[in-house]
């Protein structure tokens, strides 16, 4: 049965907390690239037979996939479809996190938490990953496919997948930087779904 790993990138450069969304010229840390390293080791470790390596067209999701691709002796190739999710807020600077989007100055983005209002609505996420995610499994049925992407199209596929609300708490998303979010496809249809974060100890380092 083939699996698809979706893979959170790992930390990024960011010495000003910009929401850096789309932006192209934010790449990983240093610790960002001993995550990237982490990963490609657990999937080694565990022998997951890795067929194919896919990345957001972003650099951070590049570069994190760099090391994978070179541990199962792949290519990367780009999928656009898993790009980070649009969002208005693109660009700002965060420096006090979740206050600055509570601020009365933002309350018009925040009006409807539900598609959401302030970026990308949560169905066409899910409907572009979950394109992304079938074609890659029926593209490598005899091996497994990495997906390197971003959080919030990562966990609104999960949320899909589980039939769960959109409408949540970015605090409780579990997906975590450099996890692996696993669906297991049987007969074209994801069946399961497991999560791992083999890079835990170099975020708490």
């Amino acid at each position: 049965m083939p699996t698809v790993h979706l893979v959170r990138h790992g930390q990024v450069h960011n010495p000003d907390r910009v929401l850096y969304g789309r932006l192209p010229q934010f790449r990983l840390s240093e610790a960002g690239e001993m995550m990237a390293q982490s990963v490609a080791d657990y999937l080694v470790a565990e022998k997951v037979p890795v067929k194919r390596v896919i990345a957001s067209p972003l650099e951070r999701a590049r570069q994190t996939a760099a090391p994978i691709a070179a541990a199962f002796g792949l290519p990367v190739d780009t999928e656009p479809r898993i790009i980070e999710a649009g969002n208005v807020y693109e660009g700002e600077r965060l420096q006090s996190g979740v206050k600055d989007f509570i601020h009365p100055r933002n309350w018009w983005r925040l009006r409807n938490p539900w598609k959401p209002s302030w970026g990308e609505p949560f169905t066409e996420q899910a409907d572009r990953m979950w394109a992304a995610i079938r074609e890659a499994a029926a593209a490598t049925p005899d091996g497994d496919t990495v997906m390197v992407s971003h959080q919030l199209p990562i966990w609104v596929a999960r949320l899909s997948f589980e039939g769960r609300s959109f409408l949540h708490d970015p605090r409780k998303r579990e997906c975590a930087l450099a996890s692996v979010t696993s669906f297991v496809f049987e007969d074209g249809e994801p069946v399961s779904m497991t999560y791992a974060s083999p890079a835990a100890h170099v975020a708490r380092s």
